[in-house]
């Protein structure tokens, strides 16, 4: 069966269901939990409403088969320039390895220079080919983005305080690092 050209266009509160479906290929929440319909749409209306932020869907075969979320913002806080951040870049699993991401960069790009960014950034996922993919395009690792939730992280700085010397055994584990190191050097 020959596949149709993909077309990419901005998601709709009417694309909540199908989103959903797709986020659910790769768990993006973690916790694996249905989200509902109507808060879905109701994320993407307030998208919709913001002219800095678009969810950019690829159309296939009549369905949605990747996304990508772009937003503009400046590139730290200390820093003016404005930068074009994707995330979420998400493909269908029966859809991959057919140009659709490429598409939804694309367009990223387009978006990027309309509103006069002159950078984009990627947020990616520790995917190998995924992290190959933005390599081959040229984008460089920048930053590292880290996930917890608030009660798991809450939870890890609580035993942290509780410990006299908070991270005594780190500090300790590097020190010999560093000995080992130096003498390691001298032989």
């Amino acid at each position: 069966m020959s596949r149709s050209a993909p077309s990419v266009r901005e998601a709709t509160p009417g694309d909540a269901e199908e989103l959903l479906q797709l986020w659910a290929t790769a768990d993006r929440t973690g916790d694996g939990a249905p989200r509902p319909v109507e808060d879905a749409a109701r994320g993407l209306a307030n998208l919709a409403a913001d002219p800095d932020t678009r969810l950019l869907v690829a159309v296939m075969d009549e369905q949605i088969a990747a996304a990508l979320q772009v937003g503009r913002g400046p590139i730290s806080p200390l820093v003016d320039d404005e930068v074009v951040h994707t995330s979420f870049l998400l493909v269908r699993p029966e859809f991959r390895k057919q140009g659709l991401a490429r598409c939804l960069l694309e367009a990223a790009v387009a978006w990027a220079e309309e509103k006069d960014a002159r950078a984009i950034t990627a947020i990616t996922d520790t995917n190998r080919d995924t992290n190959r993919f933005f390599a081959r395009l040229g984008l460089g690792t920048f930053a590292t983005v880290r996930y917890s939730t608030t009660s798991a992280l809450r939870k890890r700085l609580s035993e942290g305080a509780r410990v006299p010397g908070g991270n005594r055994h780190l500090r300790e584990v590097l020190a010999q690092r560093r000995s080992m190191r130096r003498r390691q050097g001298r032989d």
